[in-house]
């Protein structure tokens, strides 16, 4: 029973992650086309990095659970565009667009929410499970 609560926990932790991984995609999407003067000022995609965090060791059944170490910002080349008549525009015309690939970023949308819904019906199961056991000891 206890391995059941267990499940909780892990699953808590991964849609943490998941809901990090999210966040951080609307931010990158809703930045893809802010322009700058310069390519030192040009927002940069940013990435989560998860890592495995194990618990129990040495016990019969060690479980791990998922955290977020941090964020990578990518290293990628801002876009450089002309566009000479732009305030924003350096002395040679350009200006400089975030390293934010759209496509991209809606497939790991896409795959941080199919995560996400997995681990929620995880802990459905997991309490449908939980409520069937306490039922069998009323009987």
């Amino acid at each position: 029973m206890s391995n059941l609560f267990k499940l909780f926990e892990i699953s808590g932790s991964a849609l943490s992650a998941q809901s990090v991984r999210l966040n951080t995609v609307a931010s990158n999407m809703a930045n893809a086309q802010v322009v700058s003067g310069s390519p030192e000022e040009a927002y940069r995609a940013r990435h989560p990095v998860f890592q495995s965090v194990l618990q129990d060791i040495g016990a019969d059944s060690g479980t791990a659970s998922v955290q977020v170490a941090g964020l990578l910002e990518s290293q990628a080349e801002p876009r450089a565009e002309y566009a000479p008549h732009h305030p924003l525009a350096d002395e040679q015309g350009y200006v400089y667009k975030p390293n934010v690939n759209v496509v991209e970023e809606m497939a790991d949308m896409i795959s941080a929410s199919r995560s996400y819904q997995n681990n929620v019906e995880v802990m459905n199961t997991t309490r449908q499970l939980l409520l069937r056991t306490l039922q069998l000891g009323q009987q």
